[in-house]
């Protein structure tokens, strides 16, 4: 059964070192979102680098191993260093869609997006971008970032596409009910 990447990407007002409380704010609420979404059963992996802790200073000179090179839109023009770095971007992998969305628009998540006028830029861009990959399957950064640029220059499309205009593995679009994404469970046969 294929299971769904998204990718997310997200320009910060301030840099990630600014030591204002709404820099702070952001950082404190991404411990408890990301606890919440690591328990949620439609939830499989995200990427992590693997040398952080041996001193890798920003998510550009981290090794992400099978997830790939980090990479950015071409429409990000802040700094890469850690003093400038001012994005936020996630890559993860799910079992299927509608749990994924159930997910990230609840608990802890739900109320940080509530506050993305707080820390993110408005650029006019996509702020996520979903695709399917076969199972064993790992997403990579550059996947993620071609799937957002082609989201913003051309609209969704079933290997880039949103949760409000979903496709089925299978390519078909879904049908959205009640906010969310299509069927609660997608048959592919």
């Amino acid at each position: 059964m294929p299971h769904l990447a998204l990718y997310t990407f997200g320009v910060l007002k301030s840099p990630l070192a600014d030591p204002a409380r709404l820099t702070r704010e952001f950082h404190e609420s991404g411990a408890a979102v990301y606890r919440e979404i690591g328990g949620h059963p439609a939830y499989i992996a995200r990427a992590e680098a693997a040398d952080r802790s041996l001193g890798a200073r920003t998510d550009f000179d981290s090794d992400w191993g099978e997830w790939g090179e980090f990479a950015v839109p071409a429409w990000y023009e802040k700094g890469r260093t850690p003093e400038t770095i001012a994005l936020a971007a996630t890559l993860s992998l799910w079992t299927d869609l509608r749990p994924a969305f159930d997910s990230l628009y609840t608990g802890p998540h739900r109320a940080a997006l509530s506050r993305r006028s707080d820390w993110f830029e408005r650029t006019g861009h996509p702020g996520h971008v979903l695709w399917w990959v076969a199972d064993g399957t790992i997403p990579t950064w550059q996947e993620g970032v071609s799937g957002l640029e082609h989201l913003h220059d051309h609209g969704p499309a079933p290997h880039a596409f949103t949760f409000h205009h979903s496709f089925a593995p299978d390519g078909t679009p879904t049908r959205s009910e009640g906010g969310g994404p299509g069927p609660t469970r997608v048959e592919v046969h």
